[in-house]
């Protein structure tokens, strides 16, 4: 009864050993102990760290531009329609932030439409009338504005798909060197194993951590954009009638 009693002491004792070693915090203290036997763990830990700092940045910068440009677009288009002066309107597109988006698309039609004024007679004239110079020039201007929206997604994309699989490396390489050193040993038991095979899965789980806010981000941030793009459009057809015609739809043209 008493050797049972022993026996039972040890193992609970060995499982408790074994559970230690499970943890984060012990794998980063043999990490950092026997840097020569961690060096793919290193790299792999290493990497993610800077896949993770690199989608937080690009998740607080875009969070940042979506919010300053949710509370300017309805001002900026609004005021621009609602100031009676075409000059003073785009007067006021001038004194906006140069990141602000629809000032900048707004004055790139009105641009244009002043250079095709100016040129009256010439042959851009001939080859290409208001209507189309102005339309061009908001294509491109929409087109310009909108791959700045698109700034970081490619960063949380790549991450997104990319991290479990760093992680998933980490985890194998750790337990191909787990099971190495059991079968050198000899020992495998619970307490052999649950703890190298432990640690190494703590790679797929830092894998998961680092893509999950990535993904969740970049969708986000693909909706917004996708509402915002729509804003442009809607924003560049009313700008394209106004300095073609004089008037936006529905409205009389007048002598400008």
């Amino acid at each position: 009864m008493l050797q049972e009693t022993t026996n039972a002491v040890a193992a609970t004792g060995s499982n408790a050993d074994a559970l230690k070693q499970m943890g984060v915090d012990h794998l980063a203290r043999e990490m950092l102990a026997h840097p020569g036997d961690y060096v793919v763990q290193l790299v792999v830990a290493t990497t993610l760290v800077i896949m993770s700092a690199m989608s937080w940045y690009w998740i607080v910068i875009n969070l940042i531009k979506n919010v300053r440009l949710r509370g300017s677009a309805d001002r900026v288009v609004t005021t621009f329609w609602e100031t009676p002066n075409a000059q003073d309107a785009i007067r006021f597109m001038e004194e906006q932030n140069k990141s602000e988006p629809f000032s900048k698309i707004a004055l790139d039609a009105a641009q244009a439409a002043a250079h095709h004024q100016r040129h009256e007679g010439s042959r851009l004239v001939e080859s290409l009338n208001r209507s189309e110079f102005v339309d061009r020039a908001l294509r491109q201007g929409v087109t310009r504005e909108s791959s700045r929206l698109e700034n970081g997604l490619t960063v949380l994309a790549t991450v997104g798909s990319t991290a479990p699989f760093v992680g998933l490396l980490g985890t194998v390489w750790g337990i191909y060197g787990a099971l190495i050193k059991i079968g050198a040993t000899g020992q495998a038991s619970i307490d052999a194993v649950a703890g190298p095979v432990g640690e190494a899965l703590i790679m797929t789980a830092v894998g998961l951590f680092v893509a999950i806010p990535a993904v969740l981000a970049y969708n986000f941030f693909v909706r917004l954009n996708r509402v915002t793009n729509s804003k442009f459009d809607t924003f560049a057809h009313d700008l394209h009638d106004f300095f073609a015609t004089g008037a936006r739809v529905g409205e009389i043209p007048v002598k400008r």
